[in-house]
């Protein structure tokens, strides 16, 4: 078995796969510790650490608890907590600097007997005669290992479909972010210190703001060319410039750089597929949707777990059907977050997010997306996605303009009494 990658998809690959009896070989081509974004999870990441064995070396690190996130626009807020939510499930999970949370997962794997090796890039594939990788160590010495199967766990490396010709264009716009950590911001105080902060910007883009437990933040602001022509082009001075401008980024207004500003832009990402003989991807070797709902690292865990399962089975001598076992609900769930993706960038989900009035029942659904649990057929904004979030906008709408209307009617009568 040959892992490509040992971020947490890779390592809860490998994690997994050695639980069920087979021999695992991990090749990743940085070296860790190293900086990635992704650094807030959701209550769903739990569920897979937990079976992959890797939960307790996460939290033997005392990684920032995350009970929920905090959305802001102007002064409007609207507060999700993970312990009011439709889906049985965790109630909290951490904020992570990636390159501690990436080493800690690939450590604990090593330190099962998982042979991981780093600094080696995987050159070639061959599946003619079974799968076959040729592989450049970190001496620069080259070779070829057999296995018998392949995963492209590499993330944005995304071996497997570049020398496959897998590679696709994503449906979503083409967008930007500018990030960078700072150290000595102004945090606020009680749960509003340990919530990502994820802000409606009036520039037409959003902000992140992640707080971790050893006093760095991570912030971010995400949009298309027209956000960004509205801040100066260089990094640093766009984020300065941001923190001025945005009252809610004041707590980040003299705070030093803890990791330099830098950009990244059309980051999302899709295949023509994820699987065939002898190989699978998973995590965001498969597709990158947005960072705006965190969704990035539940979706390489859960890919990880649903792979290494057919992985076991086939092996085993089992006849597996990896559409409908693994491809099939893995683009369910990546459906799901799509479906919020896009409707948070049209305008819907901050609507229905700053109603003055939503059904607790209907928040509690919503929360269990957020949290994750994309996967609960039972919950309709999960089943019944894209139909339930219009039918929510358009009465969060309507509310909206009979408020107005109401209010209205109010100033009219004042002033035919004047």
């Amino acid at each position: 078995m040959l892992v490509i990658g040992a971020g947490p998809a890779g390592s809860a690959m490998a994690a997994l796969l050695h639980q069920g009896g087979l021999r695992p070989m991990v090749v990743e081509k940085q070296r860790f510790p190293r900086f990635v974004i992704g650094e807030s999870l959701l209550p769903r990441c739990m569920d897979v650490l937990q079976d992959a064995g890797l939960l307790e070396a996460a939290r033997a690190r005392g990684y920032l608890v995350k009970r929920g996130a905090l959305f802001l626009r102007g002064a409007e807020r609207c507060d999700f907590s993970f312990a009011a939510q439709f889906t049985k499930g965790w109630d909290h999970t951490w904020q992570v600097p990636r390159g501690d949370f990436d080493e800690t997962l690939a450590s604990a794997v090593a330190a099962r007997g998982v042979p991981v090796h780093f600094g080696c890039e995987v050159r070639a594939v061959d599946f003619a005669k079974g799968p076959r990788a040729r592989v450049v160590d970190a001496e620069g010495k080259e070779r070829e290992i057999a296995a018998r199967f392949i995963v492209d766990a590499s993330g944005y490396g995304r071996v497997l479909p570049r020398l496959l010709d897998l590679e696709a264009p994503s449906a979503l716009p083409p967008r930007k972010a500018v990030f960078a950590h700072v150290r000595g911001e102004k945090r606020p105080g009680g749960e509003d210190a340990q919530r990502i902060w994820i802000i409606v910007s009036a520039s037409g883009g959003w902000i992140w703001i992640i707080p971790f437990s050893n006093g760095v933040t991570s912030v971010g602001l995400v949009g298309d060319e027209q956000v960004f022509a509205q801040f100066p082009r260089e990094p640093d001075a766009c984020l300065r410039r941001l923190f001025e401008v945005e009252e809610n980024c004041a707590r980040l207004r003299g705070a030093e750089w803890a990791l330099s500003p830098r950009a990244l832009a059309g980051y999302s990402c899709a295949v023509k597929r994820i699987h065939g003989d002898g190989f699978c991807l998973v995590g965001n070797a498969t597709e990158f949707l947005d960072p705006v709902f965190s969704s990035g690292v539940t979706l390489a865990l859960e890919s990880a777990r649903r792979a290494a399962r057919c992985i076991l089975r086939e092996l085993s001598g089992e006849r597996v059907d990896w559409q409908v076992d693994y491809a099939a609900p893995m683009t369910a769930g990546t459906g799901v977050f799509r479906t919020f993706v896009s409707a948070w960038y049209e305008g819907k989900l901050p609507a229905i997010f700053f109603a003055e009035q939503v059904d607790q029942a209907v928040r509690e659904k919503i929360c269990s997306v957020l949290a994750g649990y994309v996967w609960d057929e039972k919950n309709p904004f999960v089943r019944d996605h894209a139909r339930k979030v219009e039918q929510l906008y358009r009465l969060a709408t309507a509310g909206r303009a009979e408020a107005r209307g109401s209010e209205g009617g109010r100033e009219r009568a004042v002033r035919s009494r004047r």
